[in-house]
């Protein structure tokens, strides 16, 4: 059984190539993808080969960890049903090629316990779980003081400010460019040198920038907390003295796990948390280079989906 996937070969070299897929176990589901997004954050960092060492990681890998599509073989122990529409976050499947995250693929081969069952209302839009979850992992309104100041307005900034604003929160974003700056439903998006305020409580940090920590820190009230929720490719360093004087929290959000992707899912269901009006650019595979091209350097593209619905 072969797909044809997304394979990053070495950094900057991506191919669309046919690959083997493993078999199927008693426990697995055999799934058609529909829609895989691209991430702006970690597979950029795989592209660029900045992606700092990780268990698994080398090349060729097939990247991607936001796809969607229907079962078309369910194994007697997956726990899934044929023509269930599914989200996948990864798959590790390929005889030529790593998945280290794997889902950017026509077809993929996964555990049925990993197969999440989603909305066939959502269409497109539920690639978006993933990041939705790493969101939730993040700020977890359900257990965690919400943040009171966002800096970043791409997807997940935008994610993380609605589940604020879910939850009655009034959060305000720093958004550095300019053009980024609309789409806030709730909160003010601003840029960070209009902002006259030094004592927030409770800041998340989804910019990714290495250097930004001092710049936080200066922010911050008395015992406040700054959330690392990016993926920061370089050490991140602080000056103590003003950390100090403020009895500086620093807490990093890891990757988000099962219970979060059933929390947003809930979420999202109940209509307490839109997907709308964030994917904003769509190719089909056999496009692939003006579509990673675009999804990492034009500032407009908040969230790029590969199409693969009439992909051999």
């Amino acid at each position: 059984m072969n797909s044809s996937a997304i394979v990053l070969e070495e950094p900057r070299k991506l191919a669309l190539r046919d690959l083997t897929l493993n078999e199927p176990t008693a426990a697995d589901v055999v799934v058609d993808i529909e829609w895989s997004g691209i991430s702006t954050g970690t597979e950029k960092l795989l592209w660029s080969g900045r992606m700092p060492p990780f268990p698994g990681m080398g090349y060729p890998l097939v990247p991607g960890y936001e796809s969607i599509g229907s079962v078309v073989d369910a194994g007697p122990e997956s726990g899934r049903r044929v023509g269930q529409r599914v989200f996948i976050p990864g798959a590790n499947c390929y005889r030529e090629a790593r998945g280290l995250f794997g889902g950017a693929s026509s077809r993929v081969v996964v555990a049925g316990r990993k197969a999440m069952p989603v909305a066939d209302h959502l269409g497109d839009r539920a690639i978006l779980l993933a990041l939705a979850a790493t969101a939730h992992h993040a700020v977890s309104p359900d257990i965690r003081k919400p943040p009171e100041l966002i800096v970043g307005h791409g997807v997940l900034g935008r994610l993380i400010a609605r589940m604020v604003v879910a939850n009655g929160g009034q959060p305000t974003v720093w958004e550095t460019n300019a053009a980024r700056r609309a789409g806030g439903e709730g909160y003010a998006v601003i840029d960070p040198d209009d902002d006259p305020r030094s004592d927030y409580k409770h800041i998340c940090d989804v910019s990714g920038d290495c250097d930004i920590l001092d710049r936080l820190v200066m922010r911050l009230a008395r015992g406040g907390e700054v959330v690392l929720a990016g993926f920061y490719d370089r050490r991140l360093s602080f000056a103590f003295p003003a950390a100090f004087m403020r009895e500086a929290q620093i807490r990093i959000a890891a990757e988000w796990r099962p219970q979060d992707l059933i929390a947003v899912d809930e979420m999202v269901a109940a209509g307490r948390l839109s997907l709308d009006g964030l994917i904003t650019h769509t190719r089909t595979p056999d496009r692939f280079e003006d579509a990673y091209e675009t999804a990492f350097s034009d500032p407009a593209c908040l969230k790029m989906v590969l199409d693969w619905r009439h992909s051999a």
